[in-house]
């Protein structure tokens, strides 16, 4: 019997309009990814020039990262980490199939996807957190303000780089994500960006 979460496919198939589909993405996973995407955007952009505008998009993209830990335990199906996240020993394997061009389709996320949603959550968190701290440091202000004022210029400057090198790798990761999708859409026949709109994908066992 076929497990639908792991559907074999290894060539392109295009879906046409009467290609059953089923529902994956719930409505808070597509409004968390996208609410993310513009955050992240606008917060990286803003960084040296518009400091309120900058701070404002950072405390909502750490608000965005908690709701999506929290809903990866009590949420539904497809976002559940216990029903995608694998050990590093699936994610080597699922890799190296697709190298070889025969890694299977999944309605969730595949385990690289996986792999690449923890690696953009922990870098998310850590870049936040370490603006948190250079904000509390300089101008004193914040919720870790009471902690780190007047820390000294080391520390700011050592979180400052901390800051700097996360929010460049989120971006380096990011990059690597939208390169999958694309090459993991092209295999499989299908859209994936329309489905994080919809929250709909093709069924069936291809």
């Amino acid at each position: 019997m076929s497990n639908p979460e792991t559907a074999h496919s290894t060539t392109p198939a295009r879906a046409g309009s009467d290609t059953p589909t089923v529902k994956v993405w719930d409505p808070l996973v597509r409004l968390f990814h996208w609410s993310l995407v513009a955050a992240f955007a606008l917060a990286y952009l803003t960084e040296d020039d518009w400091l309120g505008v900058h701070t404002t998009a950072g405390y909502v993209v750490l608000g965005l990262v908690g709701f999506r830990l929290a809903w990866g335990v009590v949420g539904t199906r497809y976002a559940r980490f216990s029903s995608f996240v694998r050990r590093p020993r699936a994610v080597l394997a699922y890799l190296r199939d697709m190298i070889g061009g025969r890694e299977r389709r999944h309605l969730g996320h595949n385990p690289a996807g996986a792999a690449m949603i923890l690696a953009l959550l922990g870098a998310l968190l850590i870049t936040g957190a370490t603006g948190l701290a250079v904000y509390g440091i300089e101008p004193g202000a914040g919720p870790l303000a009471g902690w780190l004022a007047g820390a000294g210029h080391g520390w700011e400057e050592f979180f400052e780089q901390t800051h700097e090198f996360f929010a460049n790798l989120t971006l380096a990761l990011v990059g690597l994500h939208v390169a999958g999708v694309v090459l993991t859409g092209w295999r499989h026949g299908e859209n994936l960006v329309r489905a994080m709109v919809t929250g709909r994908k093709r069924g069936g066992t291809r």
